[in-house]
């Protein structure tokens, strides 16, 4: 079992004794593989560009998949990358400081996209949008460059529900973070192996292990997100019913098209009497979208 060797990697140095701790670190490692394996992310050879922001989230990821390759259990090669935007009063230092004393291969990346944000948009509106594609089109050329065949981020199962319910609520859409996403260029993968992950996870083994943690103050700084609206609805719901994130996720897991309204994933018209449709693999009319 991967918890029984003697011999750890420094991002686990300092780990607690506690059998708390032992089980949450398991269950980590558990879900990050379960992940992995069930959307095939995993090509033997591969060279991932790990996404740091220095937060919670970020430093989870990378430890469980840095473990996982410690182990043998993960063959590919990891390459950390922090993109600095230039943000006022950001910790430069923090990050560079601590991967080379893990001993992790990584890239800072300076780019001011946050002059652009600061630009573009209007006063009073968020940046999320804009902050996104900027950060995302110069991750995408930082793995090109670094020879990466997929940039991978720190997202977990909370990120992949609040998502759905904003899409829900304000896109007219049933959709959320895939956990596996081919890019538009067609070029590189974008992976998202902390999907079955919750962030209460994330938050109390990043803390567990004192990693320097860095907060987002150009979102943070901004009031009414429409997503702290979701997650505060979520929170509420799981107060009242514990458990509920979960029973909700694994909905994103059992979709029944044929249950739905989409007649580009349920051929409706074409229903006939006497036939069965399968509920779990309705037939599509565009294969291509």
């Amino acid at each position: 079992m991967l918890d029984e060797a003697d011999d750890i990697h420094p991002l686990f140095y300092g780990a607690p004794k506690t059998t708390e701790f032992r089980k949450l670190r398991k269950r980590l490692v558990r879900e990050t593989r379960e992940a992995i394996e069930a959307y095939g992310m995993v090509r033997p050879g591969d060279r991932w560009l790990v996404c740091l922001s220095g937060g919670k989230d970020s430093y989870t990821l990378l430890a469980v998949l840095t473990e996982l390759k410690w182990r043998g259990l993960l063959p590919i090669d990891i390459l950390a990358c922090n993109l600095d935007q230039g943000q006022p009063n950001f910790p430069a230092t923090v990050l560079p400081e601590f991967l080379s004393k893990m001993g992790v291969e990584h890239r800072i990346e300076y780019q001011d996209t946050y002059s652009i944000m600061m630009d573009k948009v209007p006063q009073g509106r968020t940046m999320c949008a804009l902050c996104s594609r900027l950060r995302r089109g110069n991750l995408y050329r930082i793995a090109r460059e670094e020879g990466c065949s997929a940039v991978v981020l720190g997202h977990h199962r909370d990120d992949i529900l609040e998502t759905f319910f904003m899409n829900l609520f304000h896109g007219g859409r049933l959709a959320t973070m895939p956990p596996r996403l081919l890019n538009e260029d067609g070029d590189l993968f974008v992976h998202r192996p902390l999907a079955f992950v919750s962030e209460a996870d994330c938050d109390a083994f990043a803390r567990a292990l004192n990693y320097p943690i860095i907060p987002c103050d150009l979102c943070g700084s901004q009031e009414g997100l429409q997503r702290q609206q979701v997650k505060q609805m979520l929170d509420g719901w799981e107060a009242n019913s514990p458990g509920r994130r979960q029973v909700m996720f694994r909905a994103l897991m059992n979709t029944r098209p044929s249950h739905l309204l989409d007649p580009a994933l349920f051929d409706f018209a074409g229903l006939m009497a006497g036939e069965m449709p399968a509920l779990g693999a309705a037939p599509r009319l565009n294969p291509e979208g």
